[in-house]
This record gives C-alpha cells, structure tokens and sequence, in this order.
C-alpha cells in the first residue's frame, strides 16, 4: 500500500516544525544524520521514535541542471561550502544543542568520492569536538531502512532500490543483514531516465525547465502515447534479478536519431513526438524494473526468505517518486499477494533524515557504533550485503504472464 494522505500531511508538519523545547525528549536517543554521498547537502535530528525534530537539505540541482550533469569538483565545492550552515539549521530548528545528541551518523559509502569526503571530515571534527559516537552509514541500508521509520514494517521484507546512482532487489533480514539478488550491470535506471530527458532536449521547455530530466521524462510521458514506440526490454531471457539499462538506452537514442532526421530538427529543439518517446521510455523501465522485482519475489518465497503471507516490497530512493513505475510495481505486488510500501517522495530523495534513522537503528542494536576517536574512511564504491545472485540465476525461474498496461 502507498502512503496516506494522514500520513504524507503528519510527516510534512513533523519536517517544517520549528525548534522546540526538549522538555520531555529528556532520556531519547537523539541522532544527527549527514548526508553528503551526491549532490545535495542535508542534515537532520531525528529521535528514537522516528520524530523529525529538525531538518536542513541544500539542493545542488539548479546548478547541474546547468552543466547538463553532476561535475564532481563543483559537488564538492558547494558541499564544502554549505555543510556547516546546514547542520547548524537543522540543529537550530530541532532545538537540540550538540551536547544532546546521542551520536552523529553519517554516508560514508558508497557515493562520489568528493562529496563523501566532505561530509565525513566535517563529520569526524564535529563529533570530535563534542566527544559523541560515531556511526558510518551505508547509502542503501539507509534507504531501505527509512520505511520502518514511518510505520513498523518487520523483517524480513523485500526491498528495490532505484536511484540515479544505483539500482538492486534485496531481501532486507535485519538492520545490517541484507542478501543481494540483483543489481544494475551498467547504468541506474535513474540516469537512464535522465539521459533520455537530456537527449529529448525536455528541460529546453519552460514547464519543465527547474525540473530534474527523471521528473521533465515523467511529466512529458504523461501527455504521450506510449504504444508509438515499442522497444524491446532487456536481458528478456536471462533469468536472474540483475537490472541492465544502458542497451534500453541506446534503443530509444537510435528511434530519437530518426525521427530528428525526419523532422528535420536542430540540437535544443524538441521532437513533436517527444511526449510518446518519453511515455514508451518510462514504460520500458517500469516493465523491466517489474519483471526483475517479479523474480525476486517468486524466488524469495520458493526459498523460504519470505512468508507466503504477508509479505512486504519496500519501494525507495529517487526513481521510487515515479507515479507510473510505483503504479507498474502496484500490479506485481497484487498479484503475489505482497504489501507494497513506499516512503512519501520527499524521504525517497537523498536527505538527512534517512542516514539519521539509520543511526537510531544501529543505536538500539549497538551494531557499527564508533567512539570519537576511531578512524573511519570512505568508500566511493562498496558492495552491498551478501551475494546471492548466482543462487538466483540458478533457480532459472520463469516468469508467468503479467499485464502490465495500466497507467496511474
């Protein structure tokens, strides 16, 4: 099920409430997260209970929107540039002072290697200064764990990450326990989404001209037919949870060639079929996101990783705020009989909130918990869980026929 309205209206409050006093907090876990792994710069208080007490994001968006696409150093820069102010508004807005705070936790894997960095050192100074533990974050078990801060969603559920950067099924078993059944073999369906915006020349269009190219695709194929175009999905018959995108890619650059040739268009101007393009696009995606998260669940329950009854699909990270591709994952989940789970958009997006829940998770566990003084490094590409890909492909299991036509 998708979030309620209740919930969506609670969250938002709890995100623009202003500093508060922390008469009865007295006790709590108190976590400041840091997230630094990309393009934006946030920080956020969040307690034990999953209250947002304080929140701060800078978004780098506008600028990269700019060169076309995210320049490492200029990430850095800004980062380094902003970091401070941040922790210090979300600080100021939470009403908690650095001598209340349980521990910091921060990204430190995997991501660019620039802007980890910033974050980390910052990181290590603060948490050195106010002599607080310290607990390194993973970017994807904060984004698969962020859920279980809107509602109590048990292990062991299954989880799709899908972002700009990154692309997996896993079967989530505890808070640092995690069994990998799929991943993106080239590029994240969320850069994919992008490219194919660029290339359309979409952001070119005042309507869509603040928006990032996933958001300028998805509201372009809203108004498109998608039935124009039919590009074949990928890895079809391979019969593992593994996501390839980058040969879907080059199908929708060839059709784009061709219709610029027959229209006659120059660079920056924008197709008259454009809308069906990116409309067949993000079907493509949807279908090919379907069919792998399909697998994973038949193999998930053959293998006893998750109950036959009530079982959970945890939806997360940038791609997830796509209405079609939730609705697409919709139909899978309804018919094997899942739960289907998506945090609100604003949580879906890297921010601060998730990597301090993430700390509060590990607090109560007391796993991956560091004093001031230990040394700690990032790591620009980490693996994540453990590898079971191969027992996967192995279990060849074919998929049943699956409708997949619906739109939202």
């Amino acid at each position: 099920m998708f979030m309620t309205d209740a919930l969506r209206r609670s969250l938002r409050c709890a995100l623009s409430c202003p500093a508060r006093s922390l008469a009865g907090l007295a006790g709590r876990w108190l976590v400041l997260g840091v997230e630094t792994s990309c393009d934006d710069t946030g920080a956020a208080v969040v307690d034990e209970e999953g209250t947002v007490l304080g929140e701060s994001l800078h978004s780098q968006k506008d600028v990269h929107l700019k060169t076309g696409g995210i320049i490492p150093v200029v990430a850095q820069k800004l980062h380094q540039e902003n970091i401070a102010r941040v922790v210090q508004d979300a600080l100021d807005r939470s009403g908690v002072v650095p001598g209340d705070l349980s521990a910091v936790a921060t990204t430190v894997k995997p991501g660019l290697a620039l802007s980890l960095r910033v974050g980390l050192e910052y990181s290590l100074s603060f948490v050195h200064k106010h002599k607080k533990s310290f607990i390194p974050v993973h970017h994807m078990e904060a984004h698969a764990l962020t859920v279980r801060m809107i509602q109590p969603v048990p292990f062991p559920f299954l989880v799709l990450l899908v972002s700009g950067g990154h692309g997996l099924l896993a079967m989530a078993r505890g808070v640092d326990d995690f069994l990998l059944l799929g991943r993106a073999l080239d590029e994240a369906p969320g850069d994919t989404l992008d490219k194919v915006a660029r290339r359309l020349s979409l952001q070119s269009q005042p309507e869509w001209a603040v928006c990032s190219g996933g958001q300028a695709l998805e509201c372009a194929a809203r108004a498109g037919d998608r039935s124009r175009f039919c590009f074949t999905l990928p890895m079809a018959q391979r019969y593992d949870c593994h996501l390839s995108f980058a040969g879907l890619r080059n199908q929708v650059t060839r059709a784009i060639e061709m219709k610029e040739e027959e229209e006659g268009v120059r660079p920056g101007e924008v197709l008259s079929c454009a809308g069906d393009i990116a409309a067949a696009t993000q079907h493509a995606v949807a279908a090919h996101l379907a069919n792998r998260t399909h697998r994973a669940i038949l193999f998930s329950k053959t293998s006893g990783l998750l109950p036959q009854n009530g079982a959970t699909l945890v939806v997360s990270g940038g791609v997830a705020s796509n209405q079609y591709i939730r609705h697409t994952l919709k139909m899978v989940t309804d018919a094997t009989g899942l739960q289907l789970i998506c945090p609100p958009p604003e949580l879906c997006t890297d921010n601060g909130v998730m990597i301090a829940w993430n700390g509060i998770e590990r607090l109560r566990e007391e796993k991956g918990v560091l004093t001031h003084g230990q040394h700690v490094v990032y790591e620009p590409k980490a693996p994540f869980g453990t590898d079971i890909t191969q027992q996967v492909k192995e279990a060849a299991i074919k998929l049943p026929q699956l409708k997949l036509d619906t739109r939202p």
